[in-house]
C-alpha cells in the first residue's frame, strides 16, 4: 500500500506504535493484542480460544496470520491473539494472504477430524462458531477417512454442567473463565496429547455459582445446561433483553422464550455492569414464574374461613371496604418487600399515604435498625449515580473493605469486580468478617503463573464486634483506606450490629474514602428512593419537612395538609403493633414472615390484624392469613427498572405478553379507585413519569447516625456466638423449580474453630446442635479458622433457618452441644419456605 506524505509525517500518539494490517496503517496503543486491532478495524479473524475478558492462551491456533517485523517475515503464522503489536509490524490476515488463509483451513481441518457431525441435535446448533466458521473459512470437503475418537456421554461437570467431550475443540475457555475470572479452579485439562480432555477430579464436582458461564462461552457444544438440553433450537426462540431480578448486581440479561414460556435466560453485554458474566441464580432460577401453586385468579376468604377464587370486581371491593374500615379505626400498616420494581414501590409509597393516609411502610422485609434507616436517609437516599460510587470505582480502587458485607452471596458481580481488581494487582480487598469464607479467599489470594499472590486480607472479628474492629484497623487496613478513590462497602449484615453504620461513617470521615451500601435484594435501593419508608418520601423527601410535604402535595394535586407530617412506624414497630391489636389492618406484598427479625411475632401479627391483604405469586405464610389476596406479576410479565446498588436504572420490558397477570403498581391503582382515590399509576410508565417529575430532593438532607461502638457479647460455657449470612442459592422461593440450581448449593454445615470445638467435645463431621429458647438446629460440625467461641451457620439453607428455629441473628448468642444420636436436622418448627423476597 502506497502511505500518503501526509500520513507519512503524522506524528504516533503517545504511547501508541504503528503498523499495517492488510494494507492499511493504523496506529494501536503499546502493548494491545494484534487481533484486538484488527477487530477495531473491522476486520474479523475467526478464533475459539480468545475472548476479551480472558488471558490470551493461544490454545487453538485458528487465528493465525502472516507477520513481519522490521522487514523480516516471521518463519510461520502467528497467533494473533497472543501477539502484541509493534511499531513497524506489517499483517496480513486471511483476507488477503494465502499462508494465512491455508493455515486456518488447516487447523479447521484439524479441529473437525474427531468432532462429531451432529449438529442437527446439538444444542448449540444455529449458534456455534465452530458451524460458522467451518462453512467460512474450512475446507469443502474432508480428507480424514477414518473412525472418528467417541467418548460415553454426557459427564456430569455439574448438577446442572453436562460435557460431550468428543466435541470439545480444548480452546480453555471453560478452565481459564472458571481460574481467572470465577476463582473455582475445578473444571480442568486431564490427560495429554491425543486424549488431552476436560473434566473434573474424583469426587470434585464443579461447585461453583458461576459454572453456567462456560456454557455461554463455550464455542462449540461440549457444555450445556441440564434444564434446557434438547428443549429447543435457538433459532425456535424470541430473544428478549431485561433485568435480572435477583439482586441488587443490576445485571443486563436476554430471555430466549417459545410459545409464552422462557426456556432459558443468558448474560447480556453491559460492559459498565455485569460485563458478559452472571450468576448461575440469575441464569438458571426463572421456573418460579410457572410454578404449578402459582396464584393466578383473585382469592377472598368466606365465611367458612377459607379462601376462594373470585372476580376481580369482587376482590378489589372486598378489599377496598376493608382497608377503609381498618384505616377508619386503628390504622393500616405497608410491607411492600424488597422484590419490587421502582414503579411498584413508588405505587406502595403512594398508595399508603394518600389511600391510607398513613407513614406506616417500610420495604426492608429483614432485620433492620434505627440507624440503618439514618444512615440511609444520610447517606444514600436521594445520591445521583453521578455522585455515587460505581463498578468502575471499585475496579480503579486501591483499596476496597468490605464491612458486614459478603460479595459472592450477596452481589456475585461485585465481587467479580472485586477479583478482577484484584488480579491486576491495582485493589487491594479487605474483608471485616468472623471468617475466611471462599469469596474472601478469591478476593485476597490471587494465583497467577508464579502462584499465589495476597493482595488484601481477612479482618477478623467476633460477630457484634465488627464496629470495633472498624475502629481499630491494622495499620496497613487503615493507610490503604487513605488512598485516593478507596471504597468502604457494607451490606445488610450491618443493620444487625449496633453502631456499626455510625462507625463506618465515621471511618469514612477519617480516611477520605467513600462508602456505598450494597443491599441484597434487587428492589431495595428503588424502593428507598420510591419513598417506601417511614421517614421519607418520594424523591429522598424527608417526611417531617413542611416544604417537601408541601411540593410532594402539589405535584400529586392534593389539598395542602393532606400528607401526615410525622414519621411512621418502622417493620418492627408495625408487626409489634398489630400483634397487639393496635393496628387494624396489613397490607403485604410478597413479605415471608420468616425473613423478619422476629418470625413467630410476624405470624401473630398477620393472625390478629383485623384485616389483611397480600399481593403474592404463590401460597405463602402471608396468604395462609389474608383476607384478600390480589395476584401480581413476576418480572418476565411486566416491564418496569430496578435500581441497582449504585443507584443506576435499569430498565426492562416485558417479555411474555398476554397473560392477564397485573404489576402491583396496576393492581394497588385499582384497588384505590375503589377507595375513591385516584393514584395515576395503572401502568409502569405513568408511575416512572410521576416519580421522575418528583425528581430529588436536595434540601433537608438528616444528618448521619452516631451511635457508640458496642463490645461483641462474650459466651459463657457451653455457649457461643452466631455468626450467619444468607447464602447465593438457600430456601428462597425464587428459585423454586429448580432442582439442579439447587444441587449446586453450597454445604450446610456449622463452623466453629477447633479450640470452640473441643471445648464443646465435638469432632469434625459429628452433628453439632445450636439452640435457643425458642428452639434448635443441628448440622455437621467443620473446623475452620475463625475466632474462638464462635459459630457460623448458613442462615436460610435447607434445615439452618436461623429466624425461624432459633428466633436468633448474626451476633446472638446460642447454646451449642453434641446433638443427640437421633434425630431430626432441624426441630425447630421452621414452617416450610414458600414466600417471600429472596
Amino acid at each position: 500500500m502506497t502511505v500518503a506524505p501526509e500520513a507519512e509525517t503524522r506524528p504516533v500518539p503517545e504511547d501508541h506504535v504503528r503498523l499495517t494490517i492488510d494494507g492499511i496503517e493504523i496506529d494501536a496503543p503499546k502493548g494491545e493484542l494484534l487481533i484486538r486491532t484488527a477487530e477495531r478495524m473491522g476486520i474479523t479473524i475467526p478464533r475459539f480460544c480468545d475472548h476479551p475478558l480472558l488471558d490470551p492462551a493461544g490454545a487453538c491456533r485458528q487465528c493465525l496470520v502472516e507477520v513481519e517485523v522490521n522487514g523480516r517475515a516471521m518463519p510461520k503464522p502467528q497467533a494473533s491473539c497472543t501477539i502484541t503489536v509493534a511499531d513497524g509490524m506489517v499483517v496480513k490476515t486471511q483476507k488477503t494472504s494465502q499462508v494465512a488463509d491455508k493455515a486456518q483451513q488447516g487447523v479447521m481441518e484439524l479441529l473437525l477430524i474427531n468432532h462429531p457431525l451432529d449438529c442437527p441435535v446439538c444444542d448449540k446448533g444455529g449458534e456455534c462458531p465452530l458451524q460458522n466458521q467451518a462453512l467460512k473459512h474450512g475446507r469443502a470437503d474432508s480428507r480424514f477417512r477414518d473412525t472418528k475418537r467417541t467418548f460415553a456421554k454426557p459427564v456430569p461437570i455439574s448438577d446442572q454442567v453436562l460435557l460431550d467431550r468428543e466435541r470439545c475443540v480444548l480452546c480453555q475457555r471453560c478452565t481459564r473463565f472458571s481460574k481467572e475470572i470465577a476463582g473455582d479452579p475445578f473444571i480442568e485439562l486431564l490427560e495429554r496429547g491425543a486424549v488431552q480432555q476436560i473434566g473434573i477430579g474424583e469426587q470434585q464436582p464443579f461447585q461453583s455459582y458461576f459454572s453456567g458461564n462456560t456454557i455461554q462461552i463455550c464455542p462449540v457444544g461440549a457444555l450445556t445446561s441440564t434444564a434446557y438440553r434438547f428443549r429447543s433450537r435457538p433459532f425456535d426462540l424470541v430473544s428478549t433483553p431485561g433485568q435480572c431480578e435477583h439482586c441488587a448486581s443490576g445485571c443486563e440479561i436476554r430471555t430466549d422464550w417459545r410459545r409464552g414460556k422462557v426456556m432459558r435466560r443468558l448474560a447480556g453485554d453491559d460492559p459498565e455492569v455485569n460485563e458478559e458474566w452472571i450468576c448461575d441464580k440469575g441464569r438458571f432460577a426463572f421456573r418460579y414464574a410457572t410454578a404449578g401453586d402459582r396464584i393466578t385468579r383473585p382469592l377472598v376468604r368466606g365465611e367458612d374461613g377459607e379462601l376462594r377464587e373470585s372476580s376481580w370486581t369482587e376482590a378489589l371491593q372486598t378489599a377496598a371496604s376493608g382497608l377503609i374500615a381498618a384505616r377508619d379505626s386503628g390504622g393500616v400498616g405497608v410491607l411492600p418487600g424488597g422484590r419490587l420494581t421502582a414503579e411498584d414501590a413508588y405505587a406502595y409509597a403512594k398508595f399508603a399515604r394518600v389511600a391510607l393516609r398513613t407513614n406506616d411502610i417500610d420495604f426492608r422485609a429483614r432485620p433492620h435498625s434505627d440507624e440503618e434507616l439514618r444512615f440511609l436517609e444520610s447517606a444514600v437516599a436521594g445520591v445521583a449515580p453521578a455522585d455515587g460510587v460505581t463498578y468502575a470505582d471499585l475496579e480503579a480502587a486501591p483499596a476496597v473493605v468490605c464491612v458486614g458485607f459478603e460479595p459472592e452471596e450477596e452481589s456475585p458481580i461485585v465481587f467479580l469486580r472485586l477479583r478482577k481488581a484484584a488480579r491486576k494487582g491495582s485493589t487491594a480487598v479487605f474483608h471485616v468478617s468472623s471468617r475466611n469464607s471462599p469469596g474472601v479467599d478469591k478476593t485476597t489470594v490471587i494465583t497467577h503463573s508464579g502462584g499465589p499472590v495476597r493482595t488484601g486480607s481477612l479482618v477478623p472479628c467476633v460477630p457484634g464486634g465488627e464496629a470495633a474492629a472498624l475502629q481499630s484497623l491494622p495499620a496497613e487496613v487503615d493507610e490503604a483506606l487513605r488512598g485516593q478513590g478507596a471504597v468502604l462497602l457494607v451490606g445488610e449484615r450491618a443493620a444487625e450490629v449496633p453502631g456499626l453504620f455510625s462507625e463506618v461513617l465515621r471511618t469514612s470521615q477519617r480516611t477520605g474514602s467513600r462508602v456505598a451500601w450494597i443491599p441484597r435484594r434487587a428492589g431495595e435501593r428503588g424502593a428507598l428512593e420510591a419513598g417506601a419508608l417511614p421517614t421519607l418520601l418520594p424523591g429522598a423527601r424527608p417526611v417531617v419537612d413542611e416544604a417537601a410535604r408541601t411540593d410532594v402535595e402539589r405535584i400529586w394535586g392534593l389539598l395542602p395538609g393532606s400528607l401526615p407530617a410525622t414519621s411512621g412506624r418502622d417493620l418492627n414497630a408495625i408487626v409489634a403493633a398489630a400483634a397487639a391489636g393496635e393496628l387494624s389492618g396489613l397490607v403485604v406484598g410478597g413479605v415471608d414472615p420468616g425473613d423478619l427479625p422476629d418470625p413467630a411475632l410476624a405470624e401473630k401479627a398477620l393472625r390478629e390484624a383485623g384485616f389483611v391483604v397480600s399481593l403474592e405469586l404463590r401460597p405463602s405464610a402471608a396468604t395462609e392469613h389474608a383476607d384478600v389476596v390480589l395476584p401480581i406479576a413476576p418480572a418476565v410479565e411486566k416491564n418496569g427498572s430496578y435500581l441497582n446498588w449504585e443507584g443506576r436504572r435499569r430498565e426492562f420490558s416485558t417479555t411474555i405478553d398476554g397473560t392477564g397477570a397485573l404489576p402491583d403498581c396496576r393492581v394497588l391503582d385499582t384497588l384505590a379507585v375503589e377507595m375513591d382515590v385516584d393514584l395515576f399509576t395503572q401502568t409502569p410508565a405513568a408511575a416512572v413519569a410521576e416519580l421522575r417529575k418528583l425528581g430529588t430532593h436536595v434540601g433537608g438532607r438528616t444528618a448521619g447516625p452516631d451511635e457508640p461502638v458496642l463490645h461483641a457479647p462474650r459466651p459463657g460455657p457451653g455457649r457461643a456466638v452466631l455468626a450467619t449470612w444468607r447464602q447465593l442459592l438457600d430456601n428462597g422461593s425464587l428459585q423454586a423449580e429448580e432442582p439442579n440450581l439447587a444441587g449446586t448449593a453450597r454445604s450446610r454445615v456449622a463452623m466453629l474453630s477447633r479450640a470452640t470445638a473441643q471445648r464443646a467435645e465435638i469432632s469434625e463431621g459429628q452433628r453439632l446442635e445450636l439452640r435457643t429458647e425458642r428452639g434448635a438446629i443441628v448440622l455437621p460440625a467443620e473446623i475452620a479458622e475463625m475466632p474462638d467461641d464462635v459459630v457460623w451457620v448458613p442462615a436460610d439453607s435447607g434445615p439452618s433457618r436461623v429466624r425461624s428455629a432459633l428466633g436468633a441473628g448474626h451476633g446472638s448468642l446460642v447454646d451449642i452441644a453434641p446433638a443427640p444420636a437421633a434425630g431430626p436436622e432441624c426441630n425447630g418448627h421452621a414452617p416450610a419456605h414458600r414466600g417471600g423476597n429472596a
